[in-house]
């Protein structure tokens, strides 16, 4: 919430501060979130060994921050999703599914990223 009493760079060092918090929760507290960093530091890794141009590292990098961010996004609509409906519902589970498509394509667009990438290199090395 918005303090008036906040000024503007006082403002925005309260929301860096909440942004940071929302960060630490999501690698404390979601398996998902885990997974994804674990395959981007292997990602990482594989850069390094096989030397990738900057333009690879580019896109890599954007490819793993869709993908963490689709994570993010998906694990703030499943709790929202809990908060107003704790029980069962059909609706609320349709929307929990959607949700978790959002990570999914961002994984498999990732996962066609990476075989652009080193596939070619793997390919010279057999």
């Amino acid at each position: 919430m918005k303090n008036p009493n906040d000024g503007f760079l006082r403002g925005r060092i309260r929301s860096l501060k909440f942004a940071f918090k929302g960060l630490w929760i999501l690698m404390s507290t979601e398996d998902s979130i885990k997974a994804q960093l674990f395959f981007a530091l292997i990602a990482t890794i594989l850069g390094f060994v096989f030397d990738i141009s900057e333009m690879e590292w580019a896109v890599q990098c954007l490819a793993i921050g869709l993908v963490l961010v689709a994570e993010a996004a998906n694990s703030a609509i499943e709790e929202v999703a809990d908060f107003i409906h704790p029980e069962f519902h059909i609706k609320i589970g349709l929307i929990k599914d959607i949700a978790a498509g959002a990570p999914t394509f961002a994984a498999l667009i990732s996962l066609i990223i990476a075989g652009i990438i080193y596939v070619p290199k793997i390919t010279l090395l057999l």
